[in-house]
């Protein structure tokens, strides 16, 4: 017979943790007497990062007695119920018996089981093992969520009655395997995307392993040596560099390249149908692209990259940028040119500094705005008759784009439909880290002795640290942002593009990335690297 053995609470609050501070709800603590349970938690409790955990999918976490035994014996310590962040500590409903839709009637509540647990940073942080993540992947204990059908009184001694079944009998054990584990069954993943009581999440993530996306192609590993073949001013302050590529495939429209010269090493997007990089003097490589390189001069170049780019499809097309912002999605009015379709063209610059007007005009998109930022800045009202159906390409500036798009929803474009290219790093995914500032990729405060680390996309070099446990400590000490959620290779959330170099991973992830590609909390460099970050 299962019963409900304790009943855990916990409101989230602040904690430290390596220097920084978390908000968390992990901490719980089991009480007597009854409580109720709501639709998004139970009396008492909350969850801290609501993307990751709580709302009606996730709204009660259980783990069992007999996970915790497995641990005591596995790590050699001893734990108290509620310390893996669990509401309801549980004798029985193991994960390998329990399937995803299965319904229990506890005191006078009833519950659905939802999905596995996400076993993120958090429970290695609660219980001072790092390791935890992946180990309970790994084991096949990761707990599950339950939904609330019917809200209720619970206690600790309540008996676990399940009434119901879920459908195709898929355990949480199973289907935490089939998204984190390698080997695949194609025929188990179309089984899991027919449940029901699956959360969208979950059933999202089964889509799209049963209909992965394209993997992007990679014209060469590494840097090749490609020959400037031209060199054109286009304003006071932009310069092209006419690449050669003779035996080079023609780059996707919006895509860039990673240039290295003695400088460092940076991004620059590609600004046309061919080999054309278009480059801003605003930094260190930037100025010595246009102080250094003539006609003859060859440049180390890395493939092109980037899924910022052009969709295919019959629908309108609107194109809007600011400032060099403007070279990605003057690629794509290339490759529209011709196409029959209705292409808008929203460009929002300095009035001294408006490159590429002659190159538009002779590109003829449909509709022409040009604003010129000297007149303020470009808002919603600057934005008219453009079509809700159309699919929209943004590139520019962090707040320019975060506003373009409030606006172009507001007019009634599918959110899913805007697409957006950021200059420099990509946006940071650090859940539950609160109050921390942003600040400029930089030297860490001790320097490394090692193989040099490229940040491409931040434009900083350093070298590596033996006391860094993974690419992710280094560029965490250098405020390179990243990405990330387990940190013990699970969620490949911090999946990094290896522009060259090889690393090594310790531990090793679960999961392997794809070639040409990195899991930054695992790895640490063999060679001298350059990553897309």
């Amino acid at each position: 017979m299962a019963r409900l053995l304790s009943l855990n609470v916990g409101l989230p609050k602040d904690v430290s943790w390596h220097d920084r501070t978390v908000h968390t709800g992990i901490f719980k603590q089991p009480v007597t007497g009854p409580l109720t349970v709501r639709r998004l938690n139970i009396d008492g409790d909350g969850q801290g990062d609501l993307g990751g955990h709580g709302g009606e999918n996730r709204a009660v976490l259980v783990y069992q007695r007999e996970s915790y035994e497995h641990w005591r014996s596995e790590l050699g310590r001893t734990f108290e119920y509620g310390q893996f962040g669990e509401n309801f500590t549980v004798e029985g409903l193991a994960d390998a018996d329990v399937h995803i839709g299965d319904r229990f009637r506890i005191g006078t509540a009833e519950f659905e089981v939802t999905q596995p647990r996400v076993t993120c940073y958090r429970v290695g942080m609660r219980l001072a093992e790092p390791r935890m993540p992946s180990l309970m992947v790994a084991h096949g204990r990761p707990g599950f969520y339950l939904r609330v059908i019917t809200e209720g009184e619970v206690q600790a001694g309540d008996e676990i009655v399940r009434t119901e079944v879920g459908r195709h009998r898929m355990s949480v054990a199973a289907i935490d395997a089939l998204l984190y584990l390698p080997d695949r069954d194609t025929e188990q993943l179309e089984k899991a995307v027919d449940i029901p009581a699956l959360s969208p999440g979950w059933q999202g993530s089964f889509r799209d392993l049963l209909t992965p996306a394209e993997p992007e192609p990679v014209g060469w590993q590494g840097f090749r040596q490609l020959r400037v073949e031209a060199i054109v001013p286009e304003s006071p302050s932009v310069t092209s560099f006419h690449l050669a590529a003779e035996d080079l495939a023609r780059p996707e429209p919006g895509q860039y390249l990673t240039v290295r010269v003695p400088a460092g090493v940076r991004s620059y997007s590609i600004s046309s149908d061919s080999y054309r990089i278009s480059v801003k003097r605003d930094g260190v490589v930037s100025t010595w692209l246009h102080d250094h390189v003539k006609v003859g001069d060859t440049l180390d170049v890395a493939a092109p990259r980037g899924d910022f780019t052009l969709h295919p499809g019959d629908e309108p097309v609107i194109l809007l940028s600011a400032g060099v912002g403007v070279t990605p999605v003057l690629a794509m009015l290339h490759a529209l040119k011709g196409t029959g379709r209705e292409v808008f063209w929203l460009h929002t610059t300095r009035s001294t500094d408006n490159a590429f007007a002659t190159e538009v005009r002779q590109l003829s998109p449909a509709h022409e705005l040009v604003h010129y930022s000297d007149n303020g800045r470009l808002t919603r009202e600057n934005l008219t008759d453009l079509p809700a159906n159309a699919s929209a390409y943004l590139c520019g500036p962090n707040a320019f784009m975060d506003d373009m798009r409030e606006a172009l929803i507001g007019l009634g474009l599918d959110p899913a439909r805007i697409h957006t290219e950021l200059f420099g790093a990509r946006t940071a995914i650090n859940p539950g880290l609160v109050g921390t500032a942003t600040v400029a990729p930089h030297q860490p405060a001790l320097e490394g002795t090692g193989p040099k680390i490229t940040f491409s996309r931040s434009g900083l070099t350093v070298a590596w640290r033996e006391e860094d446990t993974s690419l992710l400590d280094l560029a965490e000490a250098c405020d390179v942002p990243t990405r990330w959620s387990c940190r013990t290779g699970v969620c490949h959330t911090c999946v990094t593009p290896v522009l060259s170099g090889t690393v090594v991973n310790r531990p090793d992830p679960l999961e392997p990335p794809a070639p040409g590609s990195a899991l930054i909390c695992c790895a640490r460099p063999e060679t001298d690297l350059v990553l897309d970050l």
